[in-house]
């Protein structure tokens, strides 16, 4: 067993299974450059080394998984994409727009809410603790769902019930998330990492050049991308541009942050 700590993320090989934490959780592993940083670089390097067989990424701590972008950083100027330009093509958190061909298992503790839902949603399985809770709030903030969520939570659950989910921004908690779907199951809390190691160890045990071509052809992946996104992508980012240089994207977030009910202009 061996184990790494870039600060922000930490990285523990444990046979073929790497685990990959997000680890600051007096910000609620909310994520910022580090962790985009850490988390990219982490899947990669696991990706590339023939003993890594599954990846299981999960959060700090027991009150969230991942809270989604570093306000805080992004209003002091800091940003939140990897600071390596070439790094930048993996999206959100490094995890968004990185289709690798190790299996990734999300485990889920506590909040996944906005960019933690959208990991999950980038993840191949997810296990989560009785605790957790899914939801892409952004529509309440002024913003939208741009780090895949818009898109991906339609396919992922039925039609409706993920546009339900991304119109209202309502959570839904680790027993619905399960039932609809959208994770595979749902553990006590103190047992969401031993279950998602279990499951990764599973998958482990399989021929690896037979799981990660299966991987491959379920996601669509092709030459390191996924041809299929590519035009959802490309609007994505345009709606994010128009809807995030809005008033009303400035609006949400001042609502929120003092407490009161958002005046939207639709402008």
């Amino acid at each position: 067993m061996t184990s790494e700590n870039t600060q922000a993320v930490l990285v523990e090989n444990r046979r073929h299974v790497a685990v990959v934490t997000i680890n600051r959780p007096e910000a609620r592993n909310a994520v910022n450059s580090a962790v985009a940083d850490g988390l990219g670089i982490a899947l990669e390097e696991a990706d590339q080394n023939p003993a890594i067989r599954a990846i299981v990424l999960t959060g700090a701590g027991d009150k969230s998984f991942c809270a989604g972008a570093d306000l805080k950083a992004i209003a002091s100027g800091e940003g939140i994409n990897p600071t390596n330009h070439e790094h930048q093509k993996w999206g959100f958190a490094g995890v968004v727009t990185h289709p690798i061909s190790t299996p990734v298992i999300a485990a889920v503790n506590g909040t996944a809410l906005g960019g933690g839902t959208e990991i999950v949603l980038a993840s191949d399985l997810a296990v989560a603790a009785e605790s957790a809770s899914f939801g892409l709030p952004e529509v309440k903030r002024g913003l939208i769902a741009g780090a895949g969520g818009a898109f991906r939570v339609v396919e992922a659950l039925p039609r409706k019930i993920g546009m339900e989910i991304l119109l209202t921004g309502r959570a839904i908690n680790a027993t619905q998330a399960a039932d609809l779907g959208l994770i595979n199951r749902v553990v006590p809390d103190a047992e969401v990492l031993d279950a998602a190691i279990a499951l990764a160890e599973e998958i482990a045990a399989n021929a690896p050049l037979a799981v990660q071509a299966s991987k491959r052809l379920a996601r669509g992946i092709f030459d390191g991308e996924v041809p299929s996104e590519h035009a959802q992508w490309a609007a994505n980012t345009k709606e994010v541009i128009t809807v995030f240089s809005s008033k009303d994207a400035r609006e949400g977030p001042r609502a929120f942050a003092e407490k009161r009910a958002p005046e939207w202009r639709a402008e």
